[in-house]
């Protein structure tokens, strides 16, 4: 079984996630977005308290509040990044994020794996199905987990909401299109974890999100 906790860090409240699986205690990170030494203890404590290897290291998409961790995380755990090739411009960009938002970055690791839609990943015993979601990003990832229900989201959908498609590489043609032909055939009970705020439900916001609504 894979269980999932949350972590609310930065200045702008992204959502990172450790996602474990019970019985290995194999753990990725996705988007770590900790940005100061207070919110890098809390990501320790938790993998010290609970046991936890931390194994892998995720990016959904790479934009500057999703990857402010990705080189303390990298460092720490001896860990490689992992995300979709598309997404490296965006990666590059980060530095000139950092200095617009006037926000502390130290620069993160190239990605060194690439991952791609239909391909799997694992952890531990397993498995979660990657989707590819642009819209928001050029390369943004969706990782579902068919056991529990759930997918992780990045930015693609919000509760009652969707990305940002103004930033470099958005496009809100590809992010509802992705919404629809990849969020919305999930089933309607699964739980969607997103990049920012609280989670919600696929049958939810396909009958309650204005923005894109079945």
């Amino acid at each position: 079984m894979l269980q999932i906790q949350s972590f609310t860090f930065n200045p702008f409240s992204e959502n990172t996630y450790l996602v474990w699986d019970s019985e290995t205690k194999d753990c990725a990170i996705f988007d770590p977005g900790c940005s100061d030494f207070q919110e890098e203890q809390i990501v320790e404590t938790f993998l010290q308290d609970n046991s936890l290897k931390l194994t892998q290291l995720i990016n959904t998409h790479c934009h500057i509040d999703h990857v402010i961790g990705n080189k303390f995380i990298a460092e720490k755990f001896n860990l490689k990044l992992q995300a979709s090739q598309i997404e490296e411009s965006i990666l590059q960009w980060s530095e000139s994020a950092s200095l617009l938002y006037q926000i502390p970055y130290d620069k993160s690791p190239l990605i060194e794996i690439f991952l791609s839609e239909k391909d799997t990943i694992k952890i531990g015993n397993q498995t979660l199905e990657i989707l590819f979601t642009p819209g928001h990003s050029p390369g943004s990832l969706t990782f579902v987990n068919h056991q529990e229900s759930w997918a992780l989201v990045g930015d693609v959908i919000f509760r009652q909401s969707i990305g940002r498609t103004d930033l470099k590489g958005g496009s809100y043609d590809e992010l509802e299109n992705s919404i629809r032909t990849q969020i919305y055939t999930l089933p309607d009970n699964y739980t969607l974890h997103s990049g920012h705020g609280p989670e919600t439900q696929v049958g939810f916001e396909k009958k309650n999100n204005g923005f894109v609504r079945m």
